[in-house]
């Protein structure tokens, strides 16, 4: 079974095209990827007012804001009272004290269960997973009893109050069972709502809407942007919606669909595009599940090509639903057929991590044999 493993991984590294790399990633364009705040969106009443924030501090500014807006909330994890591993729940035990903000055993399914009993109790738990990889001894927690909840009890009881947050996806060396991304598992199962931010702006926004949602959340977040995704963020309390994807650049010719860390590589790949005078739009899903299919619709009708990307595995993944659906509701619009670029058939690998992850020049790959696609 090993041996296979690694033959699929070799075959698929020999399937990348000649300008992709082989032990590296290539080197980021010189791009700001800052966002300037939608004023529009957040509703800001003091838009000026505003900080330098990397994602795991305005993640760390959400949970503060939560705690503080109300007392019902609760944060707990494996070594969430000392900030947890990567910092982001620091300061908090100090400020409200070891009865709102706790660590919990070394127990996956105990600290979801714990949380989905909070939560059917009327408190607010935002719990959390160190890594998404080690979710999954929770699974059944999360799978059968919290996302449920609502429905077994004819909307008698729900946890629409629980928020559960987990560090996913690539790191640069996390190997196998620190890298993985799990979402299409949890996007296939009703009751539940699953996302992932791109930036520190959306993280805040969006964890506190997760927070407050009347439906228990998964929030995925890219470690790997932890430390280096810096933008000014707005300090007041704001909500980003969920379930509305967002036109992060417009565009003619190609729609790309992703989220996350990708949406990094879609807007650099989108950039090697213009020079080719090929104009990309580019869409963030930031929810996961349920997704918001009409912003895709909408733009699939002006571009008539779609690309998808995702760091999970391609077969089953995320980017096979939105093709799916794409193809049935935009069928007479398309002028190519839907492409995914995603992470390829394999546990996800420690040495080979550059070959496996989509990048800029895969995605710009895809983009050229879209627009050049020619019917037989």
């Amino acid at each position: 079974y090993q041996y296979m493993l690694s033959r699929a991984l070799t075959k698929a590294c020999q399937a990348i095209s000649c300008r992709a790399f082989a032990s590296a990633a290539p080197a980021a364009l010189p791009m700001d990827f800052a966002e300037v705040p939608n004023v529009d969106e957040l509703q800001l009443k003091e838009p000026d007012k505003k900080r330098k924030l990397n994602m795991c501090t305005a993640l760390n500014e959400a949970m503060d804001l939560a705690l503080a807006k109300d007392k019902e909330t609760l944060i707990f994890g494996e070594d969430v009272k000392f900030g947890g591993v990567f910092r982001a729940t620091v300061g908090l035990n100090e400020k409200y004290g070891t009865d709102r903000v706790f660590n919990c055993p070394l127990s996956e399914q105990g600290v979801i269960g714990f949380a989905v009993g909070l939560a059917a109790d009327g408190s607010r738990p935002v719990a959390e997973i160190q890594f998404a990889d080690y979710i999954f001894p929770a699974f059944d927690q999360i799978v059968n009893e919290a996302a449920k909840f609502r429905y077994r009890t004819g909307d008698n009881f729900n946890v629409g109050g629980l928020t559960i947050r987990g560090s996913y996806g690539a790191v640069g060396h996390g190997g196998h069972y620190h890298s993985q991304s799990p979402e299409a598992y949890f996007a296939h199962t009703p009751g539940l709502t699953v996302v992932v931010p791109r930036s520190p702006i959306q993280a805040k926004g969006l964890l506190l809407a997760s927070i407050f949602s009347p439906d228990p959340v998964i929030f995925f977040e890219p470690k790997i942007l932890y430390r280096i995704a810096e933008e000014e963020v707005p300090e007041e309390y704001y909500e980003l919606p969920l379930r509305k994807a967002e036109v992060m650049k417009e565009g003619k010719d190609v729609t790309i669909v992703g989220f996350g860390t990708l949406t990094r590589q879609m807007k650099m790949a989108a950039k090697m595009a213009e020079e080719k005078g090929i104009s990309c739009e580019l869409i963030d899903l930031r929810t996961i599940y349920p997704y918001d299919f009409d912003t895709i619709e909408k733009s699939l009708k002006k571009t008539g090509r779609l690309i998808v990307t995702h760091e999970a595995p391609v077969t089953n993944g995320i980017g096979s639903e939105i093709c799916s659906k794409a193809t049935e509701k935009c069928f007479l619009h398309m002028e190519s057929p839907p492409m995914r670029v995603c992470g390829y058939d394999t546990p996800f690998p420690f040495v080979h991590e550059a070959v496996y992850l989509p990048n800029r020049v895969r995605i710009f790959d895809a983009i050229l044999e879209s627009v050049n696609y020619q019917s037989l």
